[in-house]
This record gives C-alpha cells, sequence and structure tokens, in this order.
C-alpha cells in the first residue's frame, strides 16, 4: 500500500512501492525520447522530395543526431551524478520539444534542394541528440538510486520497454498524422509530449527515496538491501577507464548499436520500399517488432535478475546477452533471407525482441559495476552503443546501394553473432560484482 502525502508516521511503516513508481515515469521519459528521435524516420519518406534530400543525405541527418547523442553521453551522465536526475531530466525533457518544433519549422525558410536546408536540419538534429543524450545514463541513475541490486535488471527494463513502446507508437501515430496534416504538423504534435513529462517528472520525482514523502520505511529497507558503498571519488575518472569490465562492457554494447539502429532509422524504409507495404501500413506492420519487443524487455530483465541472484551479476548477464544475441543475429539474417511477407514479419520481431530481452542485462551490469559512478558509467557504455549506431546508419544506405538490402541486414546478423561470441568467450573471467 502506497502512503499518501502528508501520512502520518505509522502510516509510513506501511509497505509503498514508489520505486515502481519512478521507474514508470523513466520508462516514460525513454518513450518520449524515442518518439522525438524516430518521428524523423517515418516523415523522412515525405520530407525528403518536399526538401529535396536524398538517401544519402537523410542518413547524415540520421547519423547527426546520433553524432550529438554520442558527444553528449558522458557529460550528461556526469551532470546527472553532480545534480541529480530529476532537474537534469527535466531540463533535457524542455529542449527535446523545442527542438522537435524547430525540426518542422525552420527548413520551410529556405529553398528547396539547397545546402542550407541539409545544414539546419544537420544542426537541429545534433542538438536534438546532445539533449537526448540524458535520457538513458541520466534514467540509470535514477534507478540506481531507487532500487535494490536484485531488482535492476528488471527496473532497467521500464527504459528497454519504453523506447520500445514508442518504436511501436511512433510508425502509424506519424505516418497518421503525415496522411492528414503533413510532416511538418507531424513535428509540431509529437513535440507536445516533451513538455507534459518534463512537467510531471518534476513534480513527482525526488533525487533520494529518503526524500520522497510517499515512500515507507519498508520501501526504504529493501531499496538499501544488498548495496555496498562505493570509496571512489565519483569524479574520479582514472579509477573508471582503468576498469577492464567497464571496457569490456562498452565494447560489446558498440555491437547493440549497430543492429538497434538498423531498426530504428530504417526499418519503415524497408518495409515500404522492398517488401511492398503502403506508406500507412508499413506504419501499421512497423509496429509489430517493437510490441515483440515491450514483451521481451521485462521477460529479459526478470530472467537476468533471477540468475544473477543464483549465479552472480555478470554471470546472469552473460546468459541473457548470449541467448538474446544469438536469436537477434540468426534471425536478421533469416528476414533478409525469406521470400514469405508474414515470414519476414515474423522474423523480425522476434529479431528486435531477442535484442530488447539482452538489454537491461547490459544496463543492470553497468549499474552493478559503477557503484556511485552510475550516470558516468552508464554513457561510458551507451556513447560506445552509439558509435555503432553511428557506423550502422551511416553505411546502410551505401551498402543498399551498392550491394542491396540482404547484405545491408547481413551485417546485422553478423554483429549479433559476434556479440554473443564476445560474451562467450570473454564473458567466462569477469569478476563478479556486488550492489
Amino acid at each position: 500500500m502506497t502512503s499518501s502525502p502528508g501520512a502520518s508516521s505509522s502510516d509510513h511503516t506501511e509497505r509503498s512501492a514508489v520505486r515502481w513508481l519512478i521507474a514508470t515515469l523513466v520508462g516514460v521519459f525513454a518513450f518520449v525520447s524515442y518518439v522525438q528521435r524516430m518521428n524523423i524516420s517515418v516523415a523522412a519518406e515525405l520530407m525528403m522530395p518536399d526538401l529535396g534530400l536524398t538517401k544519402t543525405e537523410m542518413g547524415q541527418v540520421f547519423s547527426s543526431f546520433l553524432l550529438g547523442y554520442a558527444i553528449f553521453q558522458i557529460p550528461a551522465g556526469q551532470l546527472g551524478d553532480a545534480f541529480g536526475p530529476r532537474i537534469v531530466l527535466a531540463v533535457a525533457a524542455l529542449a527535446w520539444g523545442g527542438l522537435t518544433i524547430l525540426t518542422g519549422l525552420l527548413p520551410k525558410m529556405f529553398a528547396t534542394g539547397s545546402a542550407a536546408v541539409l545544414v539546419v536540419l544537420l544542426i537541429v538534429r545534433f542538438m536534438l541528440g546532445a539533449s537526448e543524450a540524458a535520457t538513458f545514463p541520466v534514467g540509470s541513475r535514477a534507478i540506481r538510486n531507487w532500487t535494490p541490486p536484485s531488482e535492476r535488471a528488471f527496473a532497467n527494463a521500464f527504459l528497454m520497454a519504453g523506447s520500445a513502446s514508442a518504436a511501436a507508437v511512433s510508425a502509424p501515430l506519424v505516418s497518421w498524422l503525415m496522411v492528414r496534416l503533413g510532416w511538418r504538423p507531424a513535428f509540431y504534435v509529437t513535440s507536445l509530449l516533451a513538455f507534459v513529462i518534463a512537467a510531471i517528472w518534476y513534480a513527482i520525482a525526488t533525487d533520494d527515496p529518503r526524500e520522497h514523502k510517499w515512500v515507507s520505511e519498508k520501501e526504504l529497507e529493501l531499496i538499501n538491501r544488498g548495496r555496498t558503498r562505493s570509496t571512489t571519488d565519483p569524479s574520479s575518472w582514472s579509477a573508471i577507464l582503468r576498469d577492464r569490465d567497464v571496457l569490456f562492457l562498452s565494447l560489446s554494447y558498440t555491437c547493440e548499436g549497430y543492429i538497434l539502429f538498423i531498426f530504428v532509422f530504417w526499418l519503415y524504409i524497408y518495409l515500404v520500399e522492398v517488401r511492398g507495404f503502403s506508406m500507412l501500413n508499413g506504419g501499421l506492420v512497423a509496429t509489430l517488432p517493437w510490441l515483440t519487443a515491450l514483451g521481451c524487455a521485462p521477460l529479459g530483465g526478470y530472467a537476468c535478475d533471477y540468475w544473477s541472484e543464483r549465479l552472480g551479476r555478470f554471470a546472469g548477464a552473460r546468459m541473457a546477452i548470449i541467448l538474446g544475441y544469438s536469436v537477434s543475429g540468426l534471425l536478421l539474417f533469416a528476414a533478409a533471407k525469406l521470400s514469405s511477407t508474414t515470414a519476414v514479419v515474423a522474423a523480425l520481431c522476434v529479431s528486435i525482441g531477442a535484442l530488447y530481452f539482452a538489454e537491461p542485462a547490459f544496463w543492470a551490469t553497468a549499474t552493478h559495476l559503477s557503484k556511485e559512478n552510475a550516470g558516468a558509467v552508464a554513457g561510458i557504455m551507451n556513447t560506445a552503443g552509439i558509435v555503432g549506431g553511428i557506423v550502422s546508419t551511416s553505411i546502410t544506405p551505401i551498402i543498399v546501394k551498392h550491394f542491396g538490402w540482404l547484405p545491408a541486414l547481413g551485417s546485422g546478423a553478423a554483429v549479433g553473432i559476434a556479440c554473443a561470441a564476445l560474451w562467450l568467450v570473454m564473458g567466462r573471467s569477469k569478476r563478479e560484482v556486488q550492489g
């Protein structure tokens, strides 16, 4: 039972579950963040002819977002560690809303096909990426503050579920808005979500569970169970960068970025151009893999926590990652080869679902390794993932142009198998970590 604001001290001996409210709100941040970044991948079908952009140029726009996103991951994580998730995430969301509006507004001020159109989109999407860099490192910091070690993979699954549900909703929502209002109003409407979550988060969240008036004594005791306090200065980079486990985790996470952003930026276009779906139907079909991911993320988080409690933190994560990436890579390649449209969609669904099954294991491991540097370590790991994403979004249109979609999707499949192999070979020797 959750105690209400202003409840008596005796009420605070009752059990509450505010940590799951915070995890849910962090998941909503991930949802809104993904809507702001994915709207352009759907709108691109109308933006390219309207603004005179080529696929290669649109790929550069996609990559400009990822460049800003990558560069500011670590600074954003440090801000979350220094100032707390409450203010950092609220300010970040306000920036998302403003920059999403500018994505629709600014290009119409310049002539179609001019260099200025491309430059302004590159700048605006770079700035959006920079402001969205706070989402996962600072969200992970909030989860670190609010959950015990035994629940962290499942709690981090809220971040993954938020991003997956946004990916499911964005394609049909933006497609529907584009068909009825045009691509520019689609940006204006989706920007409203960012302003709403900023206000809700700032009104409800606190950085420390002890400061929240809804949290019971029993929940505080649960949150602190199994934690260890680090003696490492949170600002000490030497300790973080010398940690081989952090470097291994980050290296393997580059594979996640490569595969994920094939789905994020190119799935809709692939379905429309290669598999023959209409613009509106393509948006609807593109939701199905993300709905599968929405179900698989909490399942993977639960499985990782279950295995971690019995085998150790790294061993539990290793099982989830090897299973998820092996299945994801194999089915992504199968999707490129299959001729049946139904089989292709099914393979894509399970492929992205398996990828998201493994996701909470990465984030929980980063949190366990980081201690008081949760935001910074999560930022390092996510930077590595985004580097993989930048490579993916940049070379996918080049591979498609010169070799076709089979090698493009096949490259993602190879990266997935490589990640599983990396954890199979190197993951055995990793030390176990506690809270």
